[in-house]
Order: C-alpha cells, then sequence, then structure tokens
C-alpha cells in the first residue's frame, strides 16, 4: 500500500496517517529537529524529500530485499524529489545485539549493488548504547528512535553538509552535552516513543510545513 499524505490532511484526516510514520516524524521534529541534534535534517523535512518506508515484516532476509530495493530507488532518484530514505522496522530486529550484527549485511547489500561511494546506510534503534555506557545514560538517546530503523544517505548530500558545517565533528560534542543537561525526565518529556494504535495523530506535520505530499509507503 502506498500513500502520500499533505499536511492538510495530516489535520483533517488523521486515520489515513499511518502510525509508524506518525511516529517517526514525531521524533524527527521533536527530537532530531527540536533539540538541533542533526543541523542538516530541518532542510530536507521541511522540502518533502525524506522517504518513509515502513515493513510489518519479522524476517531479516525480507528487511535485506527492501533495503536492496530503497537504495536502488533512492541512488536512481533526483536528490531534489527524494534525498533521504528512512526505513522503519518496527517489528523485526528489536533487540539491539541483534540488530548491530545485522548492519554488516546491510553494508554487504550496499557494495553488492556497487553504491559504495554514493550512498551510506546509517542506523537509529529503540535500545541504542554506546560501547562503554549503561543502558539508561542519556547520551545513547541521540541514537534512539521508536522502532529499528535504517538511514539511507547520499555521500553527495552529506559532503554538501559537511560543507556548510565544517566543524561537523563537534555535533557529536554538542549533541552530548545537550542529552546530558536536559537528563533522562528531560528526554522522556518530549514523548518520542512508540504511539502505534493510539486514536489521536492529528499534531503531526507529516509534510514538513512545505505544500508537497510527503512520501510514504507501508508493505
Amino acid at each position: 500500500m502506498t500513500s502520500s499524505v499533505t499536511a492538510a490532511d495530516a489535520a483533517t484526516l488523521p486515520h489515513s496517517v499511518d502510525p509508524y510514520i506518525y511516529d517517526t516524524v514525531r521524533w524527527l521534529e521533536r527530537a532530531v529537529i527540536g533539540l538541533n541534534l542533526c543541523p542538516f535534517a530541518k532542510a530536507v523535512h521541511v522540502k518533502g524529500q525524506i522517504h518513509y518506508v515502513v515493513t510489518l515484516t519479522t524476517a531479516t532476509q525480507d528487511v535485506l530485499d527492501l533495503l536492496r530495493v530503497e537504495l536502488a530507488a533512492l541512488a536512481n532518484m533526483p536528490s531534489e524529489v527524494r534525498d533521504t530514505t528512512l526505513l522503519v522496522i518496527p517489528h523485526c530486529l528489536q533487540d539491539f545485539l541483534d540488530f548491530n550484527d545485522f548492519l554488516g549485511e546491510a553494508e554487504e547489500v550496499l557494495y553488492a549493488l556497487g553504491l559504495e561511494g554514493t550512498l551510506q546506510v546509517a542506523s537509529f534503534h529503540p535500545q541504542f548504547q554506546f560501547a562503554g555506557t549503561d543502558m539508561d545514560d542519556v547520551t545513547n538517546c541521540t541514537n534512539r528512535s521508536p522502532y529499528p530503523m535504517l538511514h539511507l544517505l547520499r555521500e553527495a548530500s552529506i559532503d554538501r553538509a559537511v560543507a556548510v558545517f565544517p566543524e561537523a565533528e563537534a555535533i557529536f560534542e554538542r549533541n552530548m552535552e545537550v542529552l546530558e543537561e536536559m537528563g533522562m525526565a528531560g528526554w522522556q518529556s518530549l514523548d518520542v516513543g512508540p504511539h502505534a494504535g493510539e486514536v489521536d495523530k492529528a499534531a503531526v506535520n507529516i509534510a514538513g510545513g512545505s505544500n508537497e505530499p510527503a512520501q510514504g509507503t507501508v508493505l
């Protein structure tokens, strides 16, 4: 099933918004953009250049097959139409250690397609944990998302972003400071966890404030 939702639709037809995409956009707006964890995220969000894909599979091979399709689609599409893709996997790879092991297989798919140097596969996970930290360390939240997800990025877009923000390595240090200052209670107050199944979805702006429809696919 494929669906495109405008900002107006999100306000007037909340039941038409896929709940997993809703949760992902809510997290993106409140945490990633709201806390400025990624200074480059707002522009592609506002322009409607983020493609959201949700797969309800529980099989890792299905995820790899879909990743292959989405990598090829992103590589063959103009960046002004689709700059990046978020592949959301709510029912698979829920254990972070399993997910972390899976990322090696995801990289192999990228290499097999000959897209190394063109695209990257980044990741977020609800249980993300930096090496050497405790599970409840708030700094882990910089990479935590409502559901396991793969982030497909263009190398060219990363290069342009770094050119605008040459001290990109300082972003990580700043993010650590922001999370430590707000604490776990502050992070939890953002309410960016999973909400799939709740009725009231009207507050989210799926189109990111633009007049263009958001791109959303549920498989």
